[in-house]
């Protein structure tokens, strides 16, 4: 493993961490880009002398057992043997590790040591309030290991948040023996003038390494890069061309030949990162489907609504999957108002993602906070930690009711859970190596179709594809087949759901005692069988929409008389799930 000094050589000239393999193609095309399209270059982009490569961690984990049928612990190794030179980053949630919740101490632990004992070298630690309890047991167990460990500022404007407020957050991080911090503006909201200031008041408050990551959405962001060099940043996060600007990061041969022959010269080679950016560039030609326009252009907007980059391209694909994409403009207003509700958390995975997701909630369904996210319900109880400020009184009422928050560091709550997953995994045949039990553990329902060989490779459509996908028009619905040599024209007209008889429709297709999902997503659990009755208000089934748990409810009382859905079924809006009379 390459060790750092907290003061070592890289304090010489300007450095730069490449994102081409983690943040890019999150922020550009939702975290698509396969394993096989990346090991070519790695022995290339090792040669380029980066601080690090971010090539691991945020959405990669998820997304890999998800869509791409891959595991994220074989990307890892694979990648760090491409490396000689390079250390390997990783971006890793505080106690929320890859996933969208805390996981108790034990897994943490695990999971961090094999992340370094497969290929991490740096781990870039974050926790989306800023909750320093909530990264301290990452920080320690890397730092045990021997790692590089960059303790990280979720920056934001907003009411509560101030510079002087992350100079302090920086302060209990050097204590921490961080080795350096990054300042993580998720959203590309620094100004110029701020980031110049927050970063010269950490140079003299701390001893740490300072880094700046940021995204282009603004379009401040290459000035806010300068503006920081001038105040002595060590480190920038950028990414090759192909795959920068937009809600991905500014460029990397753009920054560097701008800072060649000034005193923060990066000293790196534009030919050999020209030789990268053609590779990328067919890259981004083989993806041209995933990407959208509203994730790589400028939007001044982001200023307003602070939704962050790789939030962005996946807001918009989730919009898609609900046929509600003609929404967009709705749920970007509502995020603000929702973000102030809770407190002004950081818009930052998983709270970008507990914001965002309810956002939509609130905009699909007509009414505020009618279905609230169980990450929402676990959010006000305080479960992921203590909000930067007060929450809305109403809206805490409305979602827990009387229920008093926590106010202890949340972890401190759970049981260990690595020898439960063990023992499961092994009962169901999954676990073939240690790293399966720590991928179980984190994301069970996903890990368990995954691990059991359900999961199939998305397919990867072109730009034409999409566009034809899309439209509902292209779809053909009259079709010439022959059957024995005689040809019959046929019509394909829809008749509704599971053959559920005529009778029981209404006119506009509505099923009597029918309970409907109201979003795409996946069946996780069914509290109710046939035969039970049930009151309002009563849970009948959990559903991960948008990668947030959300309960089904009883709108009525009476008895599950069908059930057309199991767990782990893939379900759309307005499938009919069970019939309650």
């Amino acid at each position: 493993m390459l060790m750092f000094n907290r003061l070592g050589e890289f304090m010489k000239v300007t450095k730069i961490t490449e994102t081409a393999l983690r943040d890019a193609h999150q922020s550009l095309i939702a975290t698509r880009m396969r394993t096989r399209d990346m090991l070519p270059i790695v022995e290339e982009l090792d040669k380029i002398g980066f601080f690090s490569l971010e090539a691991w961690g945020g959405a990669t984990f998820d997304v890999s057992i998800r869509y791409l049928n891959e595991d994220p612990w074989e990307r890892l190794k694979l990648v760090k043997e491409h490396l000689n030179h390079t250390p390997l980053q990783m971006l890793i949630r505080g106690q929320n590790l890859v996933g969208y919740k805390h996981y108790p101490d034990d897994i943490v632990e695990k999971f961090v040591e094999k992340s370094y004992q497969n290929g991490v070298d740096v781990f870039r630690v974050f926790d989306a309030l800023n909750d320093v309890r909530n990264m301290e047991k990452t920080i320690k167990v890397a730092k045990a290991q021997g790692a590089h460990v960059q303790g990280t500022i979720s920056y934001t404007i907003s009411p509560v948040h101030t510079l002087e407020g992350f100079v302090e957050m920086a302060k209990d991080l050097d204590d921490l023996e961080c080795d350096s911090v990054t300042i993580k503006d998720m959203a590309g909201l620094a100004y110029p003038a701020d980031i110049y200031k927050l970063v010269k008041m950490l140079k003299e408050e701390t001893d740490l390494l300072i880094s700046l990551h940021s995204h282009s959405t603004s379009g401040m962001t290459p000035i806010s890069y300068y503006t920081a060099c001038e105040a002595g940043v060590d480190i920038l996060d950028t990414a090759i061309s192909p795959l920068a600007w937009g809600a991905s990061q500014p460029p990397t041969e753009s920054i560097v030949a701008a800072l060649k022959g000034t005193p923060y010269d990066t000293k790196l080679d534009l030919k050999l990162l020209n030789n990268i950016k053609k590779y990328f560039g067919d890259i981004r030609e083989k993806y041209a489907g995933l990407v959208d326009p509203i994730s790589e252009k400028i939007d001044t907007d982001v200023l307003l609504y602070q939704l962050p980059g790789g939030m962005l391209s996946n807001l918009v694909s989730q919009l898609k999957d609900q046929n509600a994409l003609d929404r967009y403009q709705d749920v970007l207003e509502e995020m603000p108002r929702v973000r102030k509700d809770l407190g002004y958390p950081p818009l930052v995975t998983p709270t970008s993602q507990i914001v965002g997701i309810q956002s939509v909630m609130n905009v699909l369904n007509g009414e505020r906070y009618k279905i609230v996210s169980n990450e929402v319900k676990d959010y006000i109880k305080g479960l992921y930690g203590r909000p930067p400020a007060k929450i809305n009184p109403k809206i805490a009422k409305m979602v827990i009711g009387d229920e008093k928050p926590i106010d202890s560091r949340p972890a401190d709550l759970l049981e260990p859970l690595y020898d439960y997953y063990k023992t499961e995994g092994e009962k169901k045949g999954l676990i073939r190596k240690d790293e399966d039990i720590l991928t179980l553990a984190i994301y069970p329902a996903i890990a368990t179709k995954f691990l059991s060989g359900e999961v199939e490779e998305e397919e990867l459509l072109s730009p034409k594809q999409v566009i034809s996908s899309n439209n509902e028009f292209d779809v053909p619905t009259s079709y010439s087949v022959e059957v024995d040599g005689d040809i019959f024209d046929v019509k394909i007209m829809p008749t509704g759901y599971l053959n559920i008889e005529e009778s029981q429709r209404s006119p506009k297709g509505d099923v009597e005692g029918g309970v409907s999902s109201t979003m795409q997503g996946m069946i996780l659990k069914l509290k109710v069988d046939i035969g039970y009755k049930v009151e309002k208000g009563d849970i009948l089934a959990v559903i991960e929409a948008m990668k947030m748990e959300n309960d089904i409810e009883s709108e009525i009382e009476g008895t599950v008389r069908s059930i057309f859905v199991d767990e782990g079924d893939s379900i759309n809006a307005g499938d009919i799930l069970m019939i309650i009379k």
